[in-house]
């Protein structure tokens, strides 16, 4: 190499740098809370800052049984994150309303710790992954935290309880008539069992059968429609996606599961098989345009760290490991359906985390 060909020197930015070191450090914190948020859940502590506040950290450990030192950092790592409000003429803490429902309301949509309870598994599992990536295998649903698979079940269940049987299912063509008349559905990849329960709660003449890979998962799904009186309507069995059973369904669901299978074209159509020649397939999977930079932003960027984590992974050590990827896009989903032999296909309702397809022979 000559003179002239050598590369030339880089001028560094010393503010563009330092900015990005603070942002790192910013993210630090940003993991560093997700156990945080885990914590405060689970020892109640935004339960009892949201009914008893503004409260210090002695009372807090108090109402919540639990050491004040630990109430103590707790409490100035979520004032320093902005989760709380911080008085220091009386050193007392508080949970603004608003927060008080993302971190406490269960029923919300905007209920959090789910999302967070998520990230904490993931990372837990990280080490794994981080292994499998070298030689490109993957890792089961079932071999991961049951903090993920707990955490998926409570952030998601939250946005179908708000959106499932008063938005989505009326947008689907003629579908609501038919669970009125004793109509038939089939809930694959129903995980916990929340999408089928919804279903047999607000429609107590359809026939429901979710169907899951996990036998944990359909355990916990039977005990649920115990719990929830719909029982005697439901029925779960331990099945994979190409495998449930059953025939002539008015409707099939899938819920934020499609990209996580090793085979979502074998999937689809097995549902093209088993529906009745009017009948529905429902997609819902987590919001995503067709183009990597329509994703670019912080929703796009947690379901591409889920997909790294969880989904890419799962889909991988499923035959022919297809991995579709979180943020596969309507476009991606759409080939699935046509490649099972479907002919129709779009997209019917949105929200923040979710976009919903309606797919007909």
């Amino acid at each position: 190499m000559t003179i002239d060909e050598q590369t030339p020197p880089v001028t560094i930015d010393p503010d563009k740098l330092m900015g990005f070191v603070f942002r790192a450090v910013d993210e630090v914190g940003a993991t560093l809370n997700s156990a945080l948020v885990v914590m405060g859940d689970r020892l109640g502590y935004y339960r009892a800052l949201a009914e008893h506040g503004p409260l210090t950290a002695t009372r807090l450990a108090e109402i919540s049984s639990t050491g004040d030192k630990y109430a103590r950092e707790w409490l100035n790592a979520q004032a320093a994150g902005g989760y709380v409000d911080y008085d220091p003429a009386s050193g007392t803490y508080a949970l603004c309303a608003e927060h008080a429902i993302a971190l406490t309301d269960e029923s919300s949509p905007a209920f959090l710790p789910g999302l967070f309870q998520t990230a904490f598994g993931s990372v837990i599992d990280a080490p794994r992954i981080i292994e499998l990536a070298r030689s490109g295998d993957g890792l089961g649903w079932h071999e991961h935290s049951t903090e993920v698979h707990d955490g998926c079940e409570r952030f998601f269940r939250p946005g179908y309880l708000a959106n499932l049987v008063p938005n989505w299912l009326p947008a689907l063509d003629g579908v609501v008539e038919k669970l009125h008349d004793g109509g038939s559905v089939a809930d694959i990849g129903c995980g916990y069992g929340a999408s089928s329960v919804l279903i047999a709660q607000a429609f107590p003449g359809a026939r429901v059968v979710g169907s899951d890979y996990h036998e944990a998962s359909i355990e916990t799904a039977r005990r649920r429609a115990a719990e929830a009186g719909v029982g005697d309507r439901t029925r779960f069995e331990v099945a994979t996606a190409t495998a449930f059973t059953g025939q002539d369904f008015d409707l099939v669901t899938t819920f934020d599961a499609l990209h996580d299978m090793g085979d979502p074209v074998g999937a689809a159509r097995r549902v093209f098989d088993a529906l009745a020649d009017d009948g529905t397939w429902m997609i819902v999977e987590p919001i995503a345009g067709d183009r990597v930079e329509d994703n670019l932003n912080p929703v796009g960027r947690v379901y591409y760290g889920f997909s790294t984590l969880l989904c890419t992974p799962a889909s991988l050590s499923q035959s022919p490991g297809l991995a579709l990827g979180t943020q596969a896009g309507p476009a991606r989903i759409r080939d699935v359906t046509l490649a099972a032999g479907f002919s129709r296909f779009s997209t019917v309702a949105s929200t923040p985390f979710n976009n919903v397809f309606e797919v007909r022979k």
